[in-house]
């Protein structure tokens, strides 16, 4: 199977005619392949996007609302298809991409439709100088959304949804790694009447075809997730050209654990927290902070429950941890397990690929948990971005916020207490953008989401989405 760039609504090949091999991490083979597109495919693209937009702009919300939401159900309709396509694409188990991705996918959709009827303007009244000030929010134009291939149909649609909501139209660009729930998309707005040009979706590499999209002109702002050196990058090209940018980065998040938290809750939380999507979620609490009192239990309990996650085919439903995403990112995880022992960690559990009868070529690895002394280590200050946590103890609340805090990253923490004064004053303390208490991904879509540090720049999610896709104007008006 080809899969097709989707320029001005319709499926089109690559201009250079060039493609892709695209694998599924369950076995290991190549099964579909994309296009390797070029500059003269996101010019085109351009263009689409350039010669819908006035008509696009100037839509009612309650029309841009009727279409999305018609996205939205049919992303719904069509939850089983979609699901089995995301799954065979990325590696994850059939069960997360049916109750997590697909359904995040068409709420996305469902949400901003919502919004955009709710986004208002401001007015102030100049008291005494016979004025009044109005503020428009006005679409930017054509914006470029870039995606990456750990949520792949989830984290796009978080991006196109809120542009094409505001009346932008959109280049998009998915991971080349996770293309396929990306290529269906196309087929989707054509059927819910999305016009044509509004979205145009660009398969191929980052250093080519991310690079036209970054760097093309015409292309006023640039919303990014993915890898931190991937957005350094991006901003070096994108801010001597005046562009907004939003860029959603690493992670390497602390999960800190109190003694007199709820317990049972704590561990089962921590065991998804850890190991969700084969713990390629950049909201991963990868460095597990844990209360001396406790941590000697703390440690036993935790491994006993890692020990009975099941790794395996991603289509069978009592797999826990299906494949990493691909070869090379298997290889790069495993080597930094490697270099444990040559920190000081200890291995106290996992460690090792996985052969899975069946699929014996896949990219499978056991759920690792390492045992570490010193949070200068690699192992917890670079990250990693696969089944793979560390745990040590600490003694003082005091000491707890250092560790948590020294680190380049800073998207997310996760603390367990129930105290309420450690509650508001890490809450205050933590260098983070999201701090979940008691809790992990529980996520409302009004609000802001975004890290500090190395983390990234700019907040997603809700009004503040809508408010990146737009350009505030004041227009000040004096009478007699």
């Amino acid at each position: 199977m080809k899969i097709k760039n989707y320029i001005n609504g319709e499926l089109v090949a690559p201009e250079a005619g060039k493609y892709l091999d695209n694998y599924n991490p369950a076995n290991g083979e190549v099964y579909s392949q994309i296009p390797s597109s070029t500059k003269e495919d996101v010019e085109k693209a351009v263009e689409a996007a350039e010669k819908a937009f006035l008509k696009w702009s100037n839509t009612t919300l309650e029309e841009r609302s009727k279409i999305l939401s018609k996205i939205a159900d049919l992303i719904l309709e069509k939850l089983d298809f979609l699901a089995k396509a995301e799954s065979k694409d990325n590696g994850k188990p059939i069960s997360l991409a049916t109750e997590v991705d697909i359904p995040r996918a068409a709420a996305n959709f469902q949400f901003f439709a919502n919004a955009i009827t709710q986004f208002s303007s401001e007015a102030h009244e100049s008291v005494g100088f016979n004025a009044m000030n109005f503020t428009l929010r006005q679409p930017i134009g054509v914006v470029g959304c870039i995606s990456p291939w750990n949520l792949p149909l989830y984290l796009f649609t978080w991006k196109i949804a809120p542009a094409i909501a505001a009346g932008n139209c959109v280049v998009a660009k998915p991971s080349e790694i996770t293309p396929m729930t990306a290529f269906l998309l196309g087929e989707i707005c054509n059927e819910a009447g999305l016009p044509k040009g509004v979205l145009n979706i660009i398969h191929g590499l980052g250093p080519s075809t991310g690079q036209a999209i970054v760097a093309h002109k015409n292309i006023k702002a640039i919303s990014f997730t993915g890898g931190t050196t991937t957005g350094a990058h991006i901003a070096r090209v994108a801010a001597p050209m005046f562009k907004k940018i939003s860029l959603e980065l690493g992670g390497k998040n602390p999960n800190i654990i109190f003694a007199d938290c709820n317990y049972e809750k704590m561990i089962t939380t921590t065991v998804r927290s850890s190991f969700a999507n084969q713990g390629q979620i950049c909201l991963c609490g990868s460095r597990i902070f844990v209360e001396e009192k406790i941590y000697e239990k703390f440690k036993k309990y935790f491994v006993e429950k890692v020990s009975q996650l099941k790794v395996g085919n991603p289509t069978k439903k009592d797999t826990n941890i299906g494949a990493l995403v691909s070869k090379q990112h298997l290889e790069k995880v495993k080597s930094y397990i490697d270099i444990a022992e040559e920190e000081g960690g200890k291995v106290l559990f996992g460690g090792n690929k996985v052969e899975v009868a069946g699929s014996e070529n896949g990219y499978y690895l056991q759920p690792t948990i390492i045992e570490v002394f010193d949070n200068k280590c690699r192992l917890n200050q670079e990250e990693i971005f696969g089944p793979v946590v560390t745990i040590m103890s600490f003694k003082t609340d005091e000491e707890a916020l250092t560790l948590a805090n020294d680190v380049k990253y800073g998207l997310a923490a996760t603390l367990w207490t129930n105290n309420l004064n450690r509650t508001m004053q890490f809450s205050k303390q933590l260098h983070t953008g999201i701090v979940w208490v008691n809790t992990w991904m529980l996520r409302d879509l009004r609000t802001p989401f975004g890290g500090q540090k190395d983390s990234g720049v700019g907040r997603e999610g809700g009004f503040e989405a809508l408010r990146f896709f737009t350009e505030p104007k004041n227009i000040c008006i004096q009478y007699e």
